[in-house]
């Protein structure tokens, strides 16, 4: 497959989503909670992606995906032409293993490809009120039962240890609710990357607001934690207001300088913001934007936006991928002239890319994803 047709159909299947015969149930993947989810793990040429298939939007696209009987590939098919071969993501083994009080490893933390990921506070001070994220089902999993309220850090460190044993876990991504408006969760986040990298080694990501003290940043690195991610998730500031009140707050100008300080601690590269596209913003904004983020060495992981039950925005649909490709195009020049590309990331999602078709963009400069989906795991 050409670096341009991976490009294009990598582009629209987030944006369309698959079909996949039979059903969905065959493809390993993430429902509901914070940030993008809804979506089946695949690997498509060495890019990892994650991509709609549970939305009702996806019963209308033109991808359709026939599995294997192996359930470890299937075959993919645009408008009935047949495109080549699609590697699925295993069951992880720890998904069968539970911890010692009969909680499910899989309530605990989930596998996003090669990268363990969880939500450590499965509650928010902005949801249920006007303050809400629109993009955010952070409450859905907890209501049907997918989840716990807290991770504590005994149980996180449990669970990465196994996935690094047993399931080639790579990385570490902590996300989080906001769970109060002063350290934004800082404080408790550094005791669950403290005790991950003290049980498997492996480099871990946290992600939260802006704390009220930029100290805790320092606090986090000395905890452990690699990188950082501080989401803006709009550059727009209408629409920021709009889809993030709790988040437009704070201000762009908090976040610029949260940024600032955040590189002085880990380095260019190594703090990212997300960036979602199709959220009605003047496209202007986003260059702006990832030019904002890059010159102070933050990495502007853009992605479509993934509308998903249980949140404001769950009947929209993901932007055009024209729209998309053209926003890929302009940033992935942009971060190989500033030698930000992913691969440089030491965990977290510019690490994994899965959520975002940048990675393949950023191919055309040397970087990007181009690996295989593991064998060892059953």
């Amino acid at each position: 497959m050409s670096v341009t047709d991976l490009k294009t159909i990598a582009v629209e299947l987030q944006s369309l989503g698959v079909r996949t015969l039979g059903g969905p149930s065959g493809v390993e993947g993430r429902r509901g909670g914070a940030g993008p989810s809804d979506a089946g793990f695949l690997w498509l040429d060495g890019a990892p992606l994650t991509v709609p298939v549970h939305a009702e939007y996806a019963e209308r696209s033109p991808y359709e995906l026939h599995l294997a009987d192996s359930g470890r590939a299937g075959t993919l098919f645009r408008a009935g032409e047949e495109i080549g071969r699609v590697n699925l993501h295993p069951r992880p083994r720890i998904y069968d293993l539970e911890t010692a009080d009969g909680t499910p490893y899989w309530k605990i933390a989930l596998m996003h490809l090669d990268s363990l990921a969880s939500t450590v506070f499965q509650r928010c001070v902005y949801w249920g009120t006007h303050e809400q994220c629109h993009f955010c089902a952070i409450g859905t999993s907890l209501k049907e039962g997918r989840t716990v309220p807290v991770k504590t850090p005994a149980m996180l460190a449990e669970v990465a240890e196994a996935a690094a044993r047993l399931d080639g876990a790579k990385d570490v991504t902590l996300t989080t609710g906001t769970p109060n408006r002063a350290d934004r969760g800082a404080a408790y986040m550094a005791r669950c990357a403290e005790a991950i990298r003290e049980s498997s080694g492996l480099p871990v990501q946290v992600q939260i607001e802006p704390p009220d003290d930029f100290g805790w940043f320092q606090t986090l690195r000395e905890s452990g934690v690699e990188s950082l991610g501080l989401h803006m998730e709009s550059f727009d500031p209408v629409v920021l207001a709009r889809i993030a009140p709790g988040k437009a707050a704070q201000g762009v100008p908090y976040y610029l300088s949260a940024w600032e300080a955040a590189v002085e601690v880990f380095g260019p590269g190594q703090v990212s913001t997300y960036l979602i596209i199709g959220l009605g913003e003047d496209p202007r904004s986003i260059t702006e934007g990832v030019r904002a983020a890059i010159d102070r060495g933050v990495y502007p992981f853009v992605v479509p936006l993934r509308p998903s039950p249980g949140s404001i925005l769950a009947h929209e649909t993901p932007p055009d991928p024209v729209y998309v490709r053209e926003v890929y195009e302009m940033v992935a020049p942009l971060l190989a002239e500033a030698n930000m590309l992913s691969q440089n990331a030491r965990a977290g999602c510019v690490r994994c890319q899965a959520c975002s078709a940048l990675s393949t963009f950023e191919r055309a400069f040397g970087g990007g994803r181009n690996g295989a989906a593991p064998a060892t795991a059953a």
